[in-house]
């Protein structure tokens, strides 16, 4: 990582609140591979108004479903305080790899959800409910549909080309 330039993101953890003494931020984290800490060196830091600057992780640990990061440069309270409100993020080219047919959200987001060839609206997020996850679908007069995200309803995803082909059961899109 050697500039911090408009390539594409994925954000891993959002600061919340200064911890301790020694610049530490508890961070939510914003990522299902927890784990991938262990080989970040570092992070690109994103302001609340979009600026990206790349700075070294001095070290991490779990608080409960939280990460407390020590990022370099960042020594004490008042420092700290300043990357609350910020987003950490790796380039996407460092995105932990899934298995096939398995996408993550950001790349179902902005996808164009099709019924046949005709399109229905556009994925605006991703619900997780411990079940089947759900598209929320809106079209372009801003009405909302649920999708779920099931084999039997979605018969193609085609990330790189932003398009979702699905065969709605009777009366899914009415609801």
């Amino acid at each position: 990582m050697d500039d911090a330039g408009p390539s594409e993101l994925i954000i891993i953890a959002r600061a919340v609140k200064p911890r301790g003494l020694k610049g530490e931020i508890v961070a939510e984290l914003l990522t299902d591979f927890p784990e991938r800490f262990e080989d970040v060196e570092e992070l690109v830091l994103v302001s609340p108004h979009g600026e990206r600057t790349i700075k070294r992780l001095e070290d991490y640990w779990f608080q409960n479903d939280r990460v407390v990061l020590k990022i370099a440069g960042y020594d004490d309270v008042d420092t700290a305080k300043e990357l609350v409100g910020f987003e950490f993020a790796v380039p996407e080219s460092e995105r932990v790899p899934l298995p096939a047919d398995h996408y993550y959200d950001w790349e179902l987001e902005g996808c164009t959800v099709k019924v046949g060839s005709e399109a229905i609206g556009q994925v605006s997020s991703v619900l997780k409910t411990g079940g089947a996850e759900i598209l929320v679908v809106n079209d372009e007069r801003g009405k909302e549909r649920l999708i779920p995200l099931a084999d039997s309803i979605v018969i193609e995803v085609d990330a790189a080309n932003k398009t979702i082909v699905v065969d709605p059961p009777e009366g899914l899109l009415d609801l």
